[in-house]
Parts: structure tokens; C-alpha cells; sequence
């Protein structure tokens, strides 16, 4: 045995011995998340093995080869942003199979790295519900962490949310809907351009497209926010 395939043996071993059935059997039921090789291991623990790992592209490679669901959502807490490749992120989204993963990859791993963006217009151009999703959940991630982005780059992402807005199915729709209060939720400016996306959506005769628009418009226009944005605008 390589010692790569050590490591990754001693890790599932590791998350074998933490896992439960209960835990495993709430996976479907509780959270929707579909998971054909689980041991059952609570996110909190998973990132323990991850902190006592440490960063390792390789090793996060090995394991998400694995295919087991708890070693493939460590390799977000274990891979090296900097070293993800844009071909390495096509390869894992073929394999999405819950929005678990791709939510946690997406938040905690692919958001980090030089070629989010470039995946946030190539995927919502995907007919694959999860890869479609990946990117929703990649753009709200980008608008939550990226400090560095423009304003500029999220008015472009509108139009691929405009387009997206139709597409019923569950997983690609909360995407979208997160995407769109990510991005409201930035600065006044983004504010206004997303609540008047919202404003045609929810005028929209596509239920999906309306309900979207109506939950942004709810969000985006609360007082609270409002409330928020202008202290930022006074300084207070």
C-alpha cells in the first residue's frame, strides 16, 4: 500500500469510527441529501478531521476518489485553493449527486479560487441540476466572501440569474434564490439593481421566476436592511 492510499484509508477509518446510523438515516429525510455511501458523521466533526490534516491537495484528491459522501465533503476543508484547477472542478461537479456538496465546496473551497468566476457562467449554462445549482451557489458564495470583486461583475451575473429564473426544479431554483439575496444584499447599489430584477420576476407569468422575484422583493426591500445600508451611507 502507497502511503497516499495510507492516509486515506486511516481518514475513512477515522470517519467510519465516528459515524452513526441514526445520523446516516436522517440524511434523506431531514435534509434532503442523497448520499449512496455515508457513514452518518456530523459536518463539525468532519472539519476536526480536517483541521488535524491540514491543507493537502493531493490528499484531498485521493479522497474524493473515495466517493464516500463525509470524505468528499472534507476535501473543502482540506484542499489548497491556489492548486484547485478548472479542469479539476468540472471533474467533481460531474460527480455532484446532493446540493450538500455542492454547497460546501462551493462555500468553503471553490469560491477561494482564481476560476470561480469563469465556472459561475459555464455551469449556468449546464442542464445537470446539481452543476446548474453549483453555480448559483457559487455566485452567492462569491457575493458573501469576495471583497475583491466589483460591483460591475455582479450586474453582469443578474442577466444569468434572469435566464436561470424559469427553471422549476428544487435545487437549481434555491440556488438562484440565494444567489439573488446574496447579491442584494451587498452594498445600496447592488440593492436596487437586484430588487428591480426582482420587481420583473415577480410580474413575471412563470410561477418559478414570480416566486423567486416575490422572495427577493421580501428580503431585499426589508427595513432592516434598508436600515443597514444607510447607516453604512452615513457612517454610523
Amino acid at each position: 500500500m502507497t502511503a497516499m492510499a495510507t492516509r486515506v484509508d486511516e481518514a475513512l477509518r477515522w470517519l467510519e469510527s465516528r459515524g452513526s446510523r441514526k445520523t446516516r438515516d436522517e440524511l434523506l429525510p431531514r435534509y434532503g441529501i442523497t448520499a449512496s455511501k455515508a457513514y452518518g458523521v456530523p459536518v463539525g466533526v468532519i472539519q476536526k478531521l480536517a483541521r488535524e490534516t491540514g491543507r493537502d491537495h493531493a490528499l484531498a484528491a485521493a479522497l474524493w476518489e473515495t466517493g464516500w459522501y463525509e470524505a468528499q465533503l472534507a476535501t473543502a476543508y482540506i484542499d489548497e485553493p491556489e492548486k484547485v484547477t478548472a479542469a479539476q472542478m468540472d471533474r467533481w461537479a460531474k460527480d455532484w449527486d446532493n446540493w450538500g456538496i455542492v454547497d460546501t465546496l462551493c462555500f468553503c473551497l471553490f469560491d477561494r479560487t482564481p476560476h470561480a468566476w469563469g465556472k459561475v457562467e459555464q455551469w449556468s449554462r449546464r442542464r445537470e441540476e446539481y452543476i446548474r445549482r453549483g453555480a448559483f451557489a457559487l455566485l452567492a458564495c462569491l457575493a458573501l466572501h469576495d471583497r475583491a470583486a466589483t460591483d460591475a461583475q455582479f450586474l453582469k451575473s443578474l442577466k444569468l440569474i434572469e435566464k436561470a429564473a424559469t427553471d422549476e426544479r428544487n435545487f437549481v431554483k434555491k440556488g438562484v434564490s440565494w444567489a439573488v439575496r446574496a447579491i442584494g444584499g451587498r452594498n445600496k447599489a447592488l440593492n436596487t439593481a437586484t430588487l428591480e430584477l426582482c420587481g420583473r420576476l415577480a410580474a413575471s407569468e412563470d410561477p418559478t421566476a414570480r416566486s423567486i422575484g416575490k422572495l427577493g422583493i421580501r428580503d431585499l426591500g426589508s427595513a432592516a436592511l434598508q436600515r443597514r445600508f444607510a447607516r453604512r451611507a452615513t457612517g454610523k
